[in-house]
């Protein structure tokens, strides 16, 4: 499967599907991370200041973390190149037109777009309206 750059065909192919699980942000320090975090993580990042954690809820309060808010995570099912240009920007642009923030994550396969859980519908829809 190739990945694809062109932006047109990106945005038109785009195909946003939101999960029904509700994921958290939080961090911690990097010696306080468990295999048992890091298989339960739908992402993670490292910083000088912590590690970021992108978890389901469940595992976050089993592990007695903190957090702010709750996300949903909005797969663009188009496969998209890393070197593809614009398509961040026009999704978060969009989204931003509609009040919605926009945590992207862009992974091999697929981008993915957290979004406050309590907006997750009008997010899909903008993002479905990119495809026009």
């Amino acid at each position: 499967m190739i990945a694809e750059t062109d932006l047109s065909v990106l945005l038109k192919n785009l195909n946003p599907v939101a999960s029904s699980e509700n994921f958290v942000f939080t961090t911690l320090p990097a010696d306080k991370l468990t295999s048992t975090l890091i298989k339960a993580a739908k992402g993670m990042f490292h910083e000088r200041e912590g590690t970021t954690l992108i978890l389901p809820v469940v595992a976050a309060r089993q592990a007695n973390l903190q957090y702010e808010g709750y996300y949903r995570c909005i797969t663009c099912e188009v496969h998209s190149s890393l070197e593809a240009v614009g398509m961040t920007a026009a999704m978060s642009t969009a989204l931003g037109k509609a009040g919605i923030s926009a945590n992207v994550v862009a992974a091999y396969y697929h981008d993915h777009i957290f979004v406050p859980a309590d907006k997750v519908d009008v997010a899909v829809e903008v993002l479905t309206s990119l495809s026009n």
